[in-house]
């Protein structure tokens, strides 16, 4: 079996590094061969004297992608990828020495899935806030955690992996591409590309699995740690969510309601979150910021309306 781990990066050497150290670290079995991809998305630091050192000690291959986008860096490693299947990971991720190996064995029991995914848990950077300790499970779609147990169930609506750590057959990979209108890039916090995509594959009866060994560790820098990421990650949120939903009903834009109610809708959520922010526990107001700001998220998606439509 050949397998491609494919990996996008953005002005983050020294986190791809140590990334790209942990792959060197994978219990390989003999009888796999593999390939790392890794895409350069225009990148200004280090990057590329990072991917030159490693090629010393990994099958690497540098691609570059110059349009900004994650979703156009994505779509390139599956033109590139050789792979039976395709091991997605990010460029912030340590990945468990036996990753490969579990996903192998997951392809071969069950054939007739496509997609797979496995838990991401929390690598912080420092000791976070008491705060964020205690709001954490709220929140862990923010910080890209995530874990749906020691059962390997099938992927569902209710029950997708996260893009930091899943793996799709190249058969139905190259079928579903990355909507590059989603997915983060400079100056947008719009995320979702790889749900949308899921998402896609799974109402088209394809099968998913979730792989519970398959673990990773996903890096939360300490800039991260704050209400102004979380503001600006389920703002971006609440507008990709409105886009699909956009998207899917060319023509009747209406549906979402109009820009005038939606903003109504958002000023009402943000006197809310304010005065539970004053005056409530941590475990209560972060469910108030999660709500106000998907809606100011789906306030510029509203604005956007009439350009999708054409």
């Amino acid at each position: 079996m050949y397998l491609t781990v494919g990996i996008c990066t953005w002005n983050r050497a020294e986190l791809l590094d140590q990334t790209l150290n942990s792959l060197r670290r994978l219990v390989v079995p003999h009888s796999l061969q593999w390939e790392v991809l890794v895409v350069n998305n225009n990148c200004t630091d280090r990057t590329d004297e990072v991917i030159a050192a490693q090629a010393d000690h990994l099958p690497l291959c540098r691609l570059f992608e110059p349009t900004p986008g994650k979703s156009h860096a994505l779509n390139l490693a599956v033109r590139e990828a050789r792979g039976e299947y395709i091991l997605w990971t990010d460029d912030d991720v340590l990945v468990e020495p036996d990753w490969m190996q579990c996903y192998a064995e997951a392809f071969a029991q069950w054939p007739e899935a496509a997609v797979f995914g496995g838990p991401i848990r929390p690598w912080f950077s420092n000791t976070p806030p008491d705060w964020l300790e205690r709001v954490l499970p709220v929140v862990a779609n923010a910080y890209a955690v995530r874990d749906l147990g020691d059962i390997p169930v099938l992927l569902s609506r209710d029950a997708l992996p996260f893009g930091a750590n899943m793996a799709v057959r190249m058969k139905e990979q190259r079928q579903y591409l990355y909507d590059t209108r989603l997915g983060p890039r400079p100056g947008s916090a719009v995320r979702g590309e790889e749900v949308e995509l899921v998402l896609k594959m799974l109402d088209a009866g394809v099968q998913g699995r979730w792989v519970p060994k398959a673990a990773v560790y996903h890096h939360i820098p300490l800039h991260r740690q704050s209400i102004s990421y979380l503001a600006s990650y389920y703002r971006g949120a609440g507008e990709g969510n409105a886009l699909r939903r956009l998207n899917a009903k060319r023509g009747n834009q209406s549906a979402d309601g109009t820009l005038l109610k939606l903003s109504m809708r958002a000023l009402v959520e943000e006197m809310k979150y304010r005065i539970r922010r004053v005056h409530s526990e941590p475990e209560v107001w972060i469910r108030h910021l999660i709500r106000v700001n998907i809606a100011w998220g789906e306030v510029s998606a509203a604005k956007q309306a009439p350009k999708i439509g054409t």
